[in-house]
């Protein structure tokens, strides 16, 4: 079997390429080397043609598309780990994606293709906001009313709104506080910019799945620094996207290497304030994506951030430092120590309080599919550079990337929104009709009410009008004269 090292130390611990679809987990508290575990092993992964999928919450991950440089400080970091090997200095294909579109290629994914499950969740709505929102979903489908982008949302749920009766006697009970309460939640995802992730071109999830032209395989950064700013848009993003994988890609068993291996970082905020529903979602993708050959590997500050059904599909581990001031501190320390493989050689929970920068504890499964003794080392150095991409350097990135034309243009295609319109345009048409013929039909009836007396038109009354205040005044007028005859005699 093909492995790669990310370690140094007096125990060689390789991972086998074969086992990283079994998952896996980074932690380690804030400032002990979790970056630069992640650019190692990302790297290590591309050379061997694996493709990479990876947040960058922090923006510091853009240097992996630039050579690495020797510094006092490498200089000093080889003398530790005992390494006499030359360094080289290494750029590894890059391709950057936002959700935003402003720093990488824009991400997009329709209504659709969201699916209500995981749009509920982003739209933090109750058990009875999320079923009529699934009956929305179900409407559209069978009325051939796509669900594109979130004004097709918005025109949908104003139609159901305007004829809940008609809609509750087929789909069951739709109240219109419910649908009120979904399209006010709706507008704060627009003012959170979500608006932007939804619509076409929608990304086609193959278009992560590409290697170099020497075989190498592309890293995939998305910048995450705006949208860690919604926590729920971000986490939501990453689920969904790992839903669409498990959905689309072909079952591979255990491939001798993975097709993907995917990081999620700051892993907590998939599981915060997660209904049941969507917790039983994220187990089952976690569960069943490794027959789809994809490895998925969390990096959080604590392994206690995750649920124990997640915990216990993780088989690679790389546990930094972490720090204990609190009796519940203390006791994360020795859940951590506990999940590891004993080595009789040092005590597990001890180690892990006194680990330096960079250092870490690691086990790896083995040919057999088994958890190693956990062993203490050093993560090595990454080849790639830790100074980031100025504009131009990522602008270039993004311009010269086949997928820039491909996803730069956003397509507005005829959906709910103008299938919706131009059935309201009928229908205030057909009411237009209705009462044109309705007033025909009373004009009808009141002329038959008065057979002898045919009713007269508005120039013939105005008509009657003028002649019989002209006829009062001449009458005034004579009336006046023949008075004041009388008084002269």
């Amino acid at each position: 079997m093909t492995t790669i090292t990310i370690t140094k130390g007096a125990v060689e611990t390789p991972i086998y390429l074969r086992m990283l679809n079994r998952h896996g987990l980074i932690a380690g508290a804030t400032g002990t080397g979790k970056t630069v575990t992640l650019k190692v092993l990302t790297e290590k992964l591309s050379k061997e043609g694996i493709p990479v999928f990876l947040t960058d919450i922090k923006g510091d991950l853009s240097g992996l598309a630039k050579a690495g440089q020797w510094t006092p400080k490498l200089e000093e970091r080889f003398k530790l780990l005992g390494i006499t090997d030359t360094f080289e200095p290494q750029a590894f294909p890059v391709r950057l994606w936002d959700v935003f579109g402003q720093a990488g290629h824009p991400v997009r994914s329709t209504v659709e293709g969201m699916g209500s499950l995981l749009l509920s969740r982003l739209l933090d709505l109750n058990e009875t906001q999320s079923g009529i929102l699934a009956i929305v979903f179900k409407v559209a489908q069978e009325k051939n009313w796509s669900l594109i982008d979130l004004k097709d949302l918005q025109s949908l749920l104003k139609e159901v709104y305007e004829h809940s009766s008609d809609y509750s006697a087929q789909y069951g009970n739709i109240t219109k506080q419910s649908v009120g309460a979904i399209q006010r939640s709706l507008l704060v995802l627009e003012e959170e910019g979500a608006d932007q992730f939804f619509g076409e071109p929608a990304l086609d999830l193959n278009d992560f799945m590409q290697l170099d032209a020497s075989g190498r395989g592309y890293i995939n950064i998305l910048s995450a620094t705006k949208l860690f700013h919604s926590p729920k848009l971000y986490s939501t993003f990453l689920i969904w996207m790992l839903s669409r994988l498990f959905e689309t890609l072909p079952e591979v068993g255990d491939p001798e290497k993975p097709e993907l291996v995917f990081f999620f970082d700051e892993a907590h905020l998939l599981f915060k304030d997660a209904s049941k529903l969507f917790l039983e979602k994220v187990e089952q993708v976690v569960r069943l994506i490794r027959s789809k050959g994809v490895g998925i590997y969390f990096i959080t500050q604590n392994p206690q951030d995750l649920p124990e059904s997640v915990l216990a599909q993780l088989g690679n581990r790389v546990q930094h430092a972490l720090r204990a001031y609190t009796p519940k501190e203390m006791k994360a320390i020795k859940v951590a120590a506990q999940s590891f493989r004993p080595n009789p050689d040092f005590d597990t929970e001890t180690v892990i309080t006194e680990l330096g920068t960079g250092e870490a504890l690691v086990s790896f499964l083995n040919e057999k599919g088994q958890p190693s003794v956990v062993e203490r080392a050093y993560i090595l150095s990454p080849q790639s550079s830790f100074d980031l991409l100025n504009e131009s350097e990522q602008l270039a990135l993004i311009t010269t990337s086949p997928f820039h034309q491909k996803y730069a243009t956003r397509i507005d295609r005829e959906s709910a929104y103008e299938k919706l319109a131009a059935k309201a345009s009928k229908e205030a048409q057909e009411e237009q009709k209705e009462a044109t013929k309705e007033a025909a039909r009373a004009e009808k009836e009141a002329q038959k009410r008065s057979p002898g007396r045919p009713r007269k038109s508005s120039l013939e009354k105005a008509k009657d009008s003028f002649l019989s205040s002209l006829f009062r005044t001449i009458a005034r007028e004579i009336a006046k004269l023949i008075m004041g005859s009388f008084k002269r005699k």
